[in-house]
């Protein structure tokens, strides 16, 4: 028994060699060499693969929070006409699973190649048909790859308040979503830190032939959440969900609130209300009972009815003063009865 363990284990250790070689025996350029390169980077990072591309995975507490939201399609002659279609079903979804208004999430898309074109603005449309209808004329520019050029042009004229972008001091989040299928042809680094530091949170999804590096210069930090990467455009429809759960901001009632009476949502934060009746305290928490200052109003009937007896009493009395009623007591004296008003006072 002992002297089989030796051969046993050596055995194992052969097959898990055989795994190993076979696994990363990988040629350059290969999306497998991506992929695993994407996974190396997670594990440096220090946390798991956060990138599992699950469309049914659903949260019942997630709602699309208020977004500046502008997609930067790449779609160079490396694009096939069927991929870029794949493309465009895939914003189609995304603005399907946002809140869109000129109140909650507004979206743009800059189209590019080796040149620029911005399809439609943050301002062009608040309402879905719109916008899927503008997403479905958009045509591929074919030649080049200027990524950096897109970047630049989407700063500058897509994620201004002339075109639609909410002011600084709404605090609404700015995003961009790159979507790309090679190597840029310009310098993406400098361009993009720009971006980020005026404000706008950049998402770089890379599919096929995607250049891993160039994703990661173009992308926020940390880049486990901010870089995806897809082997076909056929298989791109299954991040709707994932960008989904990253964009939507947790529903702060549903986590937890100390609202007495009635939590409301606003934006990323919440306030209390107070059910009718009660009336919210200083602490803008717990509500007390509203005082209700009551006046008595007499009833009008009550008060005519009242009047009329008095006048005919008065009336009554002044008969009675006017005949000088007699009343002879037992002593013979006379008395008479000059008024009895007092008597009904």
């Amino acid at each position: 028994m002992m002297k089989s363990f030796p051969w046993s284990l050596l055995y194992c250790a052969s097959l898990l060699l055989s795994d190993v070689l076979g696994t990363y025996h990988l040629n350059a350029g290969d999306p497998h060499l991506i992929a695993a390169q994407s996974y190396a980077q997670t594990r440096n990072n220090g946390r798991p693969p956060l990138r599992t591309l699950n469309p049914a995975k659903t949260d019942s507490q997630c709602r699309s929070r208020p977004l500046d939201l502008v997609f930067i399609i790449d779609s160079s002659r490396s694009v096939r006409p069927g991929e870029f279609e794949k493309v465009k079903i895939f914003l189609a979804d995304m603005v399907d699973t946002l809140v869109v208004g000129s109140e909650a999430t507004r979206v743009a898309v800059v189209n590019y190649a080796s040149t620029v074109k911005i399809e439609f603005l943050l301002k062009d449309h608040f309402n879905k048909p719109d916008m899927k209808k503008a997403i479905s004329r958009i045509e591929p520019l074919a030649a080049g790859t200027m990524t950096g050029l897109a970047i630049k042009t989407a700063v500058n004229e897509a994620f201004t308040e002339q075109s639609g972008a909410r002011p600084r001091s709404r605090n609404i989040s700015k995003v961009a979503i790159i979507v790309t299928d090679g190597r840029p042809q310009d310098q993406v680094e400098e361009v993009s830190a720009t971006a980020r530091a005026s404000g706008i949170e950049i998402y770089a999804v890379g599919v096929d032939r995607a250049d891993m590096r160039s994703l990661q210069l173009m992308a926020s930090i940390p880049l486990e959440d901010h870089v995806f990467y897809v082997e076909t455009y056929g298989v791109i429809e299954k991040l709707t969900s994932k960008f989904r759960e990253t964009l939507c901001g947790l529903d702060p009632c549903a986590i937890g609130h100390d609202c007495e009476h009635i939590c409301v949502n606003s934006n990323a934060s919440y306030y209390c209300k107070c059910r009718n009746g009660y009336i919210l305290n200083a602490d803008k928490k717990t509500c007390s009972l509203k005082q209700v200052k009551v006046e008595v109003v007499e009833d009008p009937c009550k008060c005519e009815a009242r009047l009329a007896f008095q006048k005919q009493t008065q009336a009554a009395i002044q008969q009675l003063t006017a005949k000088h009623i007699l009343s002879i007591g037992s002593d013979g004296r006379h008395f008479i009865i000059n008024s009895l008003c007092s008597t009904f006072h």
